[in-house]
């Protein structure tokens, strides 16, 4: 018989582990390609010594002359408080006893319910990876005709979010966003009246996302608590106004990459639009080849470097990355939150209604910027 007591411990020792390689391997192919680890998380922050420049103490010399003057390594400290990211779901109590006496049918409930929650934990993870830590999602352009927003990208039916005014001032919290337009760029919400200039914000999450790609390629301002106008190795290489992609203005911008922070791009993600450009462009060269690359994703292959499309990614971007200079530190891997009694399948206080909620406390770092390149303004297709 189904009980919420067996029906906790089939989260904890089966759909934990599943959950837990979808969201690492399978939701982003941009996050499988980078390492996670544990090392250098001290209590609630990141704490990770980085190398740049070069050793000073080098030179020829004479035969009989001074040795080169000794000059320490530079280095540089990362600082950052790991993000607390949270995924739940919710099980009434009339569905459990409605399949109490059928376990296939317990079993579908479980699984739709899993099924969900992965895909909600993939969209927002996959949307932090490409933002600046803030959790804007869009901002109102007018309202004479509608909600009309600046970009309706990072919005989906169902999302509840918190409405900020331009002053930074929260006017309406936790409302749903019940219909996007993306065609006109128009949405609506379940509660509360919308002003041009205010923005949108996941709910409660104000500033609290992780350190996605449009803050490490932010050109002023700190990255880990290091101020990147007194240390040019935070700032990736970037061209504005890209326009036409071919395959030789591709290479060279790799090229000025590779020159610019002495690694190796072995990874590119754009938007869909740049990606078609690209396709036509190698079609016309008879070069699209196609390739495997971690989580099982299939990218398109520029010189050996796997090239994907991202939903996130901006329209007219394209992204040169070079994935061993990122990880993810994290406290550890996606977990149910326990409470006092152990258990992670909890009844809400005045419903009908269990819950349990999956959490990783973690957060993304580039350890050199330099060696990284953002192409904006290219042409789409």
């Amino acid at each position: 018989m189904v009980t919420t007591q067996n029906a906790d411990s089939v989260l904890r020792s089966y759909y934990l582990d599943v959950i837990a390689e979808q969201l690492d391997k399978s939701a982003n192919p941009f996050l499988a390609a980078i390492k996670k680890t544990t090392a250098d998380v001290w209590g609630r922050d990141v704490r990770k010594t980085v190398r740049f420049g070069l050793s000073g103490g080098i030179g020829a010399g004479t035969e009989d002359g001074a040795l080169p003057k000794t000059n320490g390594t530079n280095y540089a400290q990362f600082v950052s408080t790991l993000k607390n990211l949270y995924g739940t779901i919710e099980i009434s109590d009339k569905a459990i006893r409605a399949s109490a006496s059928n376990e296939g049918a317990f079993v579908d409930l479980l699984n739709d319910e899993m099924e969900a929650l992965v895909k909600s934990s993939s969209y927002n993870f996959g949307r932090m990876l490409f933002g600046d830590g803030s959790g804007k999602l869009a901002t109102v352009s007018s309202v004479s005709d509608g909600n009309v927003m600046d970009s309706v990208q990072n919005l989906a039916e169902g999302m509840v979010v918190d409405v900020y005014s331009s002053a930074n001032t929260l006017k309406t919290a936790a409302v749903t966003v019940t219909s996007v337009d993306r065609e006109g760029k128009k949405i609506t919400l379940s509660d509360g009246t919308l002003a041009a200039n205010d923005y949108l914000v996941v709910q409660n999450s104000k500033d609290l996302e992780i350190t996605g790609l449009k803050a490490i390629f932010a050109p002023t301002g700190t990255l880990y608590g290091v101020d990147k106008a007194s240390h040019s190795w935070l700032k990736p290489y970037t061209k504005d106004s890209f326009g036409d992609l071919s395959e030789n203005a591709l290479q060279a911008a790799i090229d000025a990459v590779e020159e610019n922070g002495g690694g190796k791009i072995n990874f590119i993600v754009c938007s869909w639009g740049v990606r078609r450009a690209l396709l036509e462009a190698l079609s016309a060269l008879r070069k699209t080849d196609a390739v495997t690359i971690a989580g099982g994703f299939t990218a398109l292959s520029f010189g050996g470097v796997p090239v994907v499309a991202d939903r996130f990614c901006p329209a007219g971007t394209m992204y040169l990355l070079n994935t061993d200079d990122f990880a993810l530190h994290q406290l550890c891997d996606w977990q149910w939150l326990e409470g006092e009694d152990g258990k992670v399948l909890k009844q809400i206080p005045g419903k009908p209604v269990y819950t349990a909620t999956l959490v990783k406390y973690a957060e993304l770092l580039c350890y050199r910027p330099c060696g990284q390149g953002c192409l904006t303004g290219v042409t789409e297709k």
